[in-house]
């Protein structure tokens, strides 16, 4: 079966909670895309999804110039699913009235189940449900021909539906954690009214993935991959080794500014376990050399991805007869280029090999451009990938260059490198591995008196950072246990020599970044 047959077209209103309700489609089996709101109706035929939902957004429907979408939406009689602002832009463009609330509602609310339809199919009369509700405005009144099926104690129609057609808004977020029942009521729309089967899986994903690349490359094109030994571009190589066998030709590039033993482990598991053709291209000294003396942070991730550009590009003029280059892009970052959203503020730069396919002339091959990160991470499963390699935390493009704050020398590297391996094997040691999202060790440039022995030690400052998120967007410190932070401080000051004192980081993110630099 086309794993693709059965598609949800998700239509972005700006919402900060768009990505997370394409997720929830996607745990429940059903292919989804996220496009912008105002997606001509040739477009939406064209997907031919079996249903539509319309994300919430920040603006209001009262405003001149807020997003609409095409009317084919509601007279292609396709089911369709307004949240928060889609039920309000359902009202405004069916003949209903929408109005500024006199009570905004922003947190846990309460809904009345008046209908057991729709999304609220699965529940019964009179049932009050706890949901997430965050709006300014409200509907007043329904368009002619719907009617209430929910209600809450500040909006009369937190639920409705059309009394005919399959076309319902939620005014609360079903997607969210904080709407416990959400993930239901998603399911009742998809499964009843969309009438999917639920068929989207990552083993059917992996045929038709294969599929999809040796259309793309042909019979005789050859690939090149840059591989990082990170999640996204581990998954590729293995996807693209699959379709392409000796066609592909993966490079690793060693800049001196790897974790403790990644070199060894990347060509253990790529060259001796997978088979994979991999090129490994020493270029510590050359790194080291362009960064020495830098301690500006972004400075030292604009020298490393214009050398890192440099390598790969020499290694790769190598590789006779190449005309593609892989990347691990995934999902988010397709989205940002639909969503309705502004341009948002640049933090910090970040290093990739965007440059690259322009560069040196060469046609992009994205076989995990459709994926969210948990999907590659499953992915990976299905394709063989070690548990230590698919559970594996995010790792900055630059490496260990922006965990040494100011200069870098090798021995600096190498005392952050020695303690972030303690850190890593404490917590995994521990069990918290799975829970948190990154932790690692950052040295400071920062030196202090200590004791060791009967001796006057004046040596450097570790800093450890731990945090938990879900998508690294935002996230918490993470409250460690202090036998672990114990643990973890005494042997990095027992067995790093060089560093007397190590600290923790209690910031969270905003108003903190999760990485120092």
């Amino acid at each position: 079966m086309d794993i693709h047959a059965e598609k949800i077209l998700i239509l972005d209103f700006g919402s900060q909670y768009t990505q997370l309700i394409a997720r929830r489609v996607r745990e429940l089996g059903v292919y989804c895309e996220i496009h912008r709101p105002d997606l001509p109706a040739e477009d939406i035929r064209r997907f031919a999804p079996r249903g539509i939902i319309l994300s919430g957004g920040p603006a209001s429907v009262e405003t001149e110039g807020s997003p609409r979408c095409d009317p084919f939406v509601f007279s292609s009689g396709l089911p369709v699913l307004g949240i928060c602002y889609g039920l309000q832009l359902i009202s405004k463009l069916l003949g209903g009235r929408v109005d500024r609330s006199a009570h905004r509602e922003y947190g846990s609310a309460e809904v009345e189940v008046l209908a057991a339809r729709g999304p609220l199919a699965g529940f019964k009369l009179g049932d009050r449900v706890k949901v997430l509700m965050s709006h300014g405005d409200r509907v007043d009144m329904l368009p002619p021909d719907f009617e209430a099926i929910g209600r809450s104690g500040n909006s009369p129609y937190a639920a409705a539906a059309h009394q005919s057609k399959p076309i319902y808004g939620l005014q609360f977020h079903p997607e969210v954690v904080h709407t416990p029942m959400g993930k239901e009521m998603l399911r009742a729309f998809l499964f009843t009214d969309c009438k999917v089967s639920g068929s989207w899986t990552m083993k059917g994903f992996i045929q038709e993935a294969e599929d999809a690349i040796r259309r793309q490359v042909g019979e005789h094109g050859r690939v090149i991959c840059g591989l990082s030994g990170g999640v996204d571009s581990s998954v590729a190589a293995l996807l693209l080794h699959r379709a392409l066998g000796a066609r592909l030709q993966c490079i690793f590039v060693d800049n001196g500014l790897l974790r403790q033993g990644e070199r060894e482990q990347v060509e253990a598991l790529f060259v001796d376990r997978f088979h994979v053709p991999l090129k490994t291209v020493d270029a510590r000294a050359r790194f080291l050399s362009e960064l020495a003396g830098v301690t500006d942070p972004e400075k030292k991730r604009k020298i490393i991805g214009r050398e890192f550009i440099t390598v790969f590009e020499a290694a790769a003029r190598d590789v006779q007869g190449a005309e593609f280059l892989a990347q691990g892009t995934l999902y988010p970052d397709v989205i940002e280029s639909v969503s309705y959203k502004g341009p948002s503020v640049t933090i910090k730069s970040h290093h990739n090999v965007g440059g690259l396919p322009e560069k040196m002339n060469l046609k992009l091959v994205e076989p995990l451009r459709e994926l969210f990160k948990d999907e590659v991470r499953a992915l990976g499963r299905e394709l063989g990938l070690p548990d230590e390699m698919v559970s594996r935390q995010p790792f900055p493009g630059p490496g260990l260059a922006i965990r040494v704050l100011g200069e870098i020398t090798e021995a600096r590297l190498e005392l952050v490198r020695r303690a972030d391996a303690i850190v890593q094997q404490e917590i995994r040691d521990a069990g918290l591995y799975k829970e948190l999202w990154q932790a690692f060790a950052v040295l400071l440039p920062v030196q202090s008196v200590g004791v060791m022995g009967d001796e006057r030690t004046y040596e450097s400052t570790c800093v450890l950072r731990a945090v938990t998120s879900v998508d690294g967007m935002t996230a918490d410190w993470a409250r460690l246990p202090y036998d672990v932070l114990e643990r973890i401080s005494t042997r990095i000051t027992n067995e790093v020599r060089g560093i007397n004192r190590v600290v923790y980081d209690v910031s969270s993110k905003p108003p903190a970044t999760i990485e120092w630099e």
